[in-house]
């Protein structure tokens, strides 16, 4: 039987172990903490698999200039991390460059339309499908403008087959009474879901692959190994070797620190997000709201209403400043009323982001023996299931389901993250005619206010 070594126990790493037992492989998976927190079990909970829309500054104007001098607005950068985010972000400003986005867009949207069904499939074999909620996601805005403004992300969405509407006053209230009658316009997203607890799901898959032979192996992979016999494995901190006849990386945002140590180069930060879970105010949404303008997310969860988003760019060691899961539930109270506050907890996790919001799927060029799973963003638990599935497809050497090219990890070698987006095919069952208004002006970016 052929053996997987998976370094990461988040939602994609535990995926990709479920698809390799699936198809016959034996799987040891390696993590400095089962049981601790990590990303998986704080996002927000929505399977965002209308989220096709690459993350930039065009056509933000001066508002992230504004962001940055707020130490609580929606994005920041810690002083002392600045110089180190300079190659991340010399490579997020070609992104907007002309051809890039689009092409960038249809590789998340390639990603993105084939996500839902192996989720689905996965939450069955877990005895979960019941914790999957399919009514769709609202994004609120309160003003005419900001409708308006994001008029053309709206349609650069519709263009990747994502089905929206816009909603009015009188429906907006009677979905969601709970919230504050300030908001204008609405625009209600289809295809979204959202589910009761990230962590529950992420606890019953790790517990349903040990149950099924996968061997767990608690420490920190500092290190890739090949093996002169063939095989591939991860050095731990105390020296130890696992080995195994192929190795995937599956890391979050520490990823980038093993794909060096065989010659790969990946361009990843952690972009660390802030929430707020409200035990006893899960009842005040039925389905999880996007403030568009003010850039948080709210999500009725099992565990609670889950109040959260912004970006904060500060390193994978900087302390978390819970200030700004304050200054998110601040907001909260101005758009989602009677809030019962008791029992709060805040959390802070670190998302994987890459300079053009695509993830890293595939093959190591320097080794076949190493894979990589990564980079997801905001997109991990949207993105997990299907990311099993390719995985999977590799380790059995089967053509995937999509063109994996634009998710290689040598794209950062190719001259930057902006070339990753090569054309993939069209999601099915739309036209591709694009508005002349998207070739002229890039969609505003979604900085925070996405899972």
């Amino acid at each position: 039987m052929s053996h997987l070594v998976v370094i990461g126990a988040g939602i994609v790493g535990l995926n990709c172990a479920l698809s390799a037992q699936r198809r016959g492989w034996r799987v040891t998976l390696i993590d400095r903490d089962f049981e601790g927190d990590r990303a998986s079990h704080g996002n927000a909970g929505g399977l965002a698999v209308s989220e096709c829309v690459p993350l930039s500054l065009a056509g933000l104007g001066l508002r992230p200039l504004r962001w940055l001098v707020d130490p609580l607005g929606p994005l920041a950068i810690r002083p002392a991390h600045a110089p180190r985010l300079l190659p991340w972000y010399r490579a997020l400003r070609k992104i907007s460059q002309k051809g890039n986005f689009a092409r960038i867009g249809d590789a998340l949207a390639a990603l993105n339309q084939h996500a839902l069904d192996p989720f689905m499939a996965m939450l069955a074999e877990l005895g979960l499908s019941g914790d999957l909620h399919r009514n769709g996601a609202l994004s609120v805005y309160e003003t005419d403008g900001a409708f308006l403004r994001d008029q053309p992300s709206w349609q650069f969405r519709r263009e990747r087959g994502v089905r929206w509407r816009e909603v009015g006053r009188e429906e907006l209230h009677a979905l969601e009474p709970g919230l504050a009658p300030v908001f204008a316009r609405a625009i209600m997203i289809e295809d979204w879901a959202h589910i009761d607890d990230p962590r529950r799901i992420v606890d019953r898959l790790r517990h349903y692959l040990a149950g099924h032979g996968a061997r767990l192996v608690t420490g920190e992979a500092t290190a890739l190994v090949m093996a002169e016999d063939g095989g591939a494995g991860a050095r731990l901190a105390d020296g130890t070797v696992v080995r195994g006849d192929r190795v995937l990386v599956a890391a979050g945002a520490w990823a980038a620190r093993l794909a060096r140590t065989v010659g790969d180069v990946a361009l990843l930060e952690s972009e660390r997000g802030y929430n707020t879970t409200l035990p006893h105010s899960a009842h005040r949404l039925s389905r999880e709201v996007l403030f568009a303008e003010a850039m948080f997310v709210a999500t009725p969860l099992s565990v609670g209403l889950r109040i959260g988003g912004a970006a904060e760019f500060a390193g994978l060691q900087a302390p978390a400043n819970y200030r700004r899961s304050d200054a998110l539930l601040a907001l909260s109270r101005r758009y989602i009323t009677s809030l019962d506050e008791r029992d709060n907890h805040k959390w802070m996790g670190h998302r994987p982001a890459t300079p053009d919001s695509l993830p890293v799927i595939g093959r190591s060029p320097h080794s076949p023996r190493v894979l990589y799973a990564f980079g997801h963003g905001h997109l991990g638990l949207t993105q997990s299931a299907i990311t099993g599935e390719l995985i999977g497809d590799l380790l059995d050497d089967r053509p995937t389901a999509i063109d994996l090219s634009p998710y290689g990890i040598d794209r950062f070698r190719r001259g930057g993250a902006h070339q990753a987006a090569r054309p993939v095919p069209a999601p099915a069952n739309h036209g591709r005619t694009r508005d002349a208004a998207i070739r002229q002006q890039e969609p505003a970016a979604r900085t925070g206010s996405t899972p």
